[in-house]
């Protein structure tokens, strides 16, 4: 069992030439409505890729949070540790560029009422793999950290969005994963996909943090630092980009599965990469997301 503990949000996407600038209105060539949230997403990417899990989080009394969490049923993910409360659902505002890159603006809603009065003592029974972000508040995070460690299970802190990790056990987290914008702010430092670099902010993040780090770099692959000291590298797979939004979500939920199944950390960084490199090919953060079929397929042809 994999426990996803996060965000659930509506995201409202303005397909445009180029985002506006200060003062600019731009003219969007699109709009569509998908249902996302980072939590959510990572929940959504595990549940295609054929792993059971259940969700820990909030939505809204408003429209929004029914198709959510209809959404969450509808891919058998779990969702009885997700409370309704009153008011909004959280919301994402997303602009997609030509070439698939994208500005998000966030807007917590439901997200932001989380306290460690939701964690029950049975949301991590049978969970091997708590995969976490940082879309909900501190004080939620570290308690179910703290309650995820206690349980048993492995956990994953997926640094997103950027934020100090200063109200965190970290000696708790298994797994620290960050791209390189994230791993450039946790260290006050220029953020830089050049795999030196990468590398040099992996070990300071390991050695900050005293724990696993896996760090993204988009068509550079992603790269891996263990406790132990042991360290890889895996290269990206070639792909047709259409939209990025949820390709980091994609790899955070694979890899939770691939360590759910008992693989080692650079078979999972492969298939984390793979299925990462799946969901850019098509537009929307979940709608993009693979399925089982598809990854061992993608697996199989890069094996040839």
């Amino acid at each position: 069992m994999i426990t996803v503990v996060g965000s659930i949000n509506i995201d409202l996407v303005a397909t445009v030439g180029h985002a506006p600038g200060p003062g600019e209105t731009t003219v969007a060539r699109d709009y569509q409505v998908h249902h996302g949230g980072k939590g959510a997403n990572q929940a959504v990417a595990a549940a295609r890729l054929g792993a059971p899990v259940r969700f820990v989080g909030a939505v809204g009394d408003d429209d929004f949070g029914g198709q959510l969490l209809s959404g969450l049923d509808s891919e058998g993910i779990d969702t009885q540790a997700i409370k309704r409360v009153s008011g909004s659902s959280g919301i994402a505002l997303i602009t997609v560029e030509h070439g698939g890159e994208n500005r998000i603006i966030v807007i917590p809603g439901a997200n932001g009422t989380l306290a460690a009065d939701a964690l029950s003592p049975a949301v991590f029974e049978q969970s091997s793999v708590v995969l976490l972000q940082l879309e909900t508040p501190p004080a939620f995070v570290a308690a179910a950290i703290d309650r995820a460690h206690d349980a048993g299970a492995e956990v994953v802190l997926n640094a997103a969005p950027a934020a100090s990790l200063d109200a965190l056990d970290m000696a708790r987290v298994n797994w620290l994963m960050v791209n390189a914008g994230e791993a450039a702010y946790l260290l006050d430092e220029i953020e830089s996909t050049d795999l030196n670099t990468a590398r040099r902010h992996g070990q300071m993040l390991a050695g900050k943090f005293a724990t696993g780090v896996v760090l993204t770099l988009g068509r550079q692959g992603a790269l891996w630092i263990a406790r132990d000291g042991s360290h890889g590298h895996a290269a990206a797979f070639d792909t047709n980009v259409v939209d990025t939004t949820g390709a980091g979500d994609t790899f955070a939920g694979a890899f939770a599965v691939a360590r759910m199944q008992n693989r080692s950390i650079e078979d999972a960084i492969r298939r984390a990469a793979a299925a990462g490199a799946l969901s850019v090919r098509r537009q929307g953060a979940q709608a993009g997301m693979p399925s089982a079929a598809e990854l061992e397929q993608l697996m199989a042809d890069a094996a040839r």
